[in-house]
Formats: C-alpha cells, structure tokens, sequence
C-alpha cells in the first residue's frame, strides 16, 4: 500500500491516479482517518503521561493525606487509557482497510487509457509467420497431433481444463528447463514453491481472495488459496523479515501451477489454452533496493525477450496503460507472442513483468537495513518467464506445417528430444 503521508501529501495526485486507473477507491477517507488517528494518539500519549505522574506522585504519598485522590484518578486514567486504545485500535483498522484500496502509483511514463487499444506498442522482434495453406488453431492442432485433450478434461474436471499427452508432456517439460536454465545463468535461484497460500499473503500481494470479482479459488475453513501465480508464494517468502541490504538483489525464480477461476472469460480469445483454470508458469521474482528497481525492471523484461527470441516466436512489446496495471503495479511490460490461428493472426500475451516499488512490501512488511543501519522497505518485481500454457500455443500455431505436422525450435530439440510432432488423426 502507499505511505499514509504520502496520500496525506499528495491527496490531490493519488485521486487523480485513482481516476488515470479507472479504479473505485476512497483518499479523502484515508487523510481523515489519518488525522483523526494522529490526534487520538497524542492524546493517547497524554493520558499515558498523566499515568505516569500519577503514579510517580503516589510513590511519595504511601501514607499521606491525599493518597486516596490519587487512586481514583489512577483508576480514571487507567479507563480513560483503555478506551482511548480500543478507539485507536478502531480507527487504525479502518484506516488500514480504506487505504489498502488505494492503488500504487503510477510511473509517469505509462500510458493513460482504460483497455488494451490504449497500451503502447514499443518493440516488435521478428515478422509474423505467413503460411501458403490454411493455418490451424492449437485447439485444431493439438487434437490432431494427439497431445491436448480438450474432450476428456471437461468431462473429469468441467470446462476450461486439458490434458496433455504424448509429445505434450515433454513439450511442456522442455519449455520449462529451457527457461529455466537461461534464469539460472542469470543468477536467479530456482523454487518449486507450493500451490496453496494464506489469505493474508495474497492480500498483501494485492490479490482479492474473496467475493464475486475475485479470480481465486479459496479453500473453504482454511483460511487459504489456491495460487495464481507463484508470485503470491515467492512475494510471501520474506514476509515480516528484514533482509541485510548486502543480500540484495535477491532474484528468485519459482515453479508453480496456477489456478484462476476466469469468471466472465468467454468468447474466442479464451478459447483452448488461451484462458485456462489451471496451467504452469514459472514466475521471475526480485527483492531490491529502491534505487534499483526501475534497471532490474529493464532487465526482467530484457530476459522474457531473450526467451521467447531464443524460440523463434514474432513478439511485440508493449507498455501497460493505467487502467490495465492492477493495483499494486507502478508500471508493467507486455509480450504479446504473434499467433495465428488467432482470428486469422493476431498478437496475444505471453508474459508481462512488473514493478510494483515498495506497495506489496509494505503490506507484507519485507525491509532491508541500509547503510546507516535504518529499516527500509525493499522494492518487489515480478515477470513471466514462461506461462506453458501460451507458449504451448505460440510453438503449435507458429511452426504448423501444411502436412499437419509440427517442427519445434531448435532451443527446444535438446530439452524435448524430438524435432517434429507429427499428426496422430487423419486431417478431414
């Protein structure tokens, strides 16, 4: 969450990002809880020295005429402290609440829109495939090839779920030790991290674990969730811990199926694999001083462009506008893979990576001590490596042949051990 005094101020600022971020939250709310707390605790402070003198003054009167009105103002006080501390406990919950739906800042450079029309192109990397046949979906595709089972998972698990099988499997494994030995040279060390979380965890990450908008599947009486993205469990690995400033930048890299209940996702764009309710992802995270955020930023977008160039994959990058950064994000990249079997060739996200400053770890209270040996708050980032599932549908719909058959990239022959998919039905 942002600083209270910094809403405080800034109040005119915050409420305009508020609006830059087509958003609902309440900032006048927070500057007046804000300063109604502060006056309840200094009057607070106040009662708590008058205590203080009350007691010191009985010391000097065990006997004396006078000790008696001592005692009953010692009494008073101690009622009057009591309430005054349930009353700040009050406002302070409130305040916490009310300013948690505040969102982040956003970096100035970012643009101002609503929707995706209104992200920036900056960068695109190779030329979308063109074929002299009729290119297929995945979905076409990997019914053909016999390694994606659409059929067999809606009947065992309901919609939006698949199997793979045959050359999938090893498709998918491949793609990840691919991205994951290009990470582990640059030095981030690997998680497996598990696929349920507390609730105040994705809180603090800025997820919504409950109620009709929430993407989540809660686990009813435990007071948890299943993950996202191991971005929740990686962000949450240092709650509450103060990190030694030397240790930084800390790079993790975790390994994690995601679960999203894609409530609403409908049409053609969530078609097959596109939009799924549970799929793998391995997820880059990073711990790091303010200072050096807005680089590290830089560079975990620079390591989903070596990924997805090392595979032979059209991309475009694009610059996220503020009504499609969420809450905690100051600023976020896209990679938008080319596919074709997309409406006839379309652009479709594969990976995004975001700062998001020091907005998730105040909520998870992760510092770092500096120089001067003062707590700070560390900045938190987190990008894509590689989401399987997408990626799966870029290999497919990019490097289909007329036969019917699939050749992989040459990054991903050594990792799979094959070449060529070839098709397991015949084509009608």
């Amino acid at each position: 969450m942002l600083d209270y005094r910094f809403i405080v101020d800034n109040i005119d600022a915050v409420k305009k990002n508020i609006a830059d971020r087509c958003m609902k939250a309440d900032a006048d709310a927070v500057v007046g809880l804000f300063t109604r707390r502060t006056a309840l605790a200094t009057a607070l402070q106040n009662l708590q020295q008058k205590r203080n003198a009350n007691a010191a003054a009985m010391k000097g009167k065990l006997d004396a005429p006078g000790r008696e009105a001592l005692v009953d103002e010692g009494k008073k006080l101690k009622d009057e402290i009591a309430a005054a501390e349930g009353e700040l406990s009050k406002i302070e919950a409130e305040l916490e609440a009310v300013a948690r739906r505040i969102p982040n800042m956003a970096h100035a450079a970012a643009p101002r829109g609503r929707e995706d029309k209104d992200n920036l192109e900056v960068k695109r990397v190779g030329e979308p495939a063109r074929f002299d046949f009729e290119a297929a979906d995945h979905v076409k595709l990997g019914q053909d090839l016999d390694i994606i089972d659409f059929d067999s998972a809606t009947k065992v698990s309901g919609t939006k779920f698949y199997y793979l099988k045959n050359e999938g499997v090893f498709l998918e494994l491949g793609l990840v030790r691919y991205a994951l030995d290009i990470l582990q040279k640059k030095g981030f060390t690997p998680f497996i991290t598990p696929d349920v979380a507390r609730e105040e965890i994705l809180e603090g990450i800025g997820f919504n674990p409950r109620g009709e908008e929430s993407n989540v599947y809660t686990l009813e009486g435990e007071n948890a969730c299943l993950v996202g993205t191991a971005e929740i469990t990686l962000g949450g690995y240092y709650a509450n811990t103060v990190l030694a400033g030397e240790q930084l930048p800390l790079r993790l890299a975790g390994l994690s199926h995601c679960f999203r209940r894609e409530a609403g996702a409908a049409g053609q764009f969530s078609k097959g694999l596109y939009r799924v309710h549970q799929f793998t992802k391995l997820e880059m995270f990073v711990y790091c001083r303010p200072e050096e955020s807005e680089g590290l930023h830089e560079e975990l977008r620079s390591i989903e462009e070596e990924i997805f160039s090392g595979l032979e994959i059209p991309f475009r990058v694009v610059d996220t506008c503020t009504g499609d950064l969420g809450a905690p994000a100051y600023r976020k990249w896209d990679l938008e893979a080319w596919m074709p079997g997309r409406n006839n060739g379309e652009w479709g996200e594969v990976t995004s990576t975001s700062n998001c400053t020091d907005y998730q770890a105040r909520r998870l209270n992760v510092r770092y001590k500096d120089g001067e040996g003062k707590n700070r708050f560390v900045h938190m980032l987190n990008g894509t490596a590689v989401a399987v599932s997408r990626a799966i549908i870029a290999v497919l719909e990019n490097f289909q042949q007329a036969d019917g058959s699939v050749r992989l990239p040459k990054a991903l022959v050594p990792y799979c051990g094959f070449d060529l998919i070839c098709p397991k039905r015949s084509k009608k």
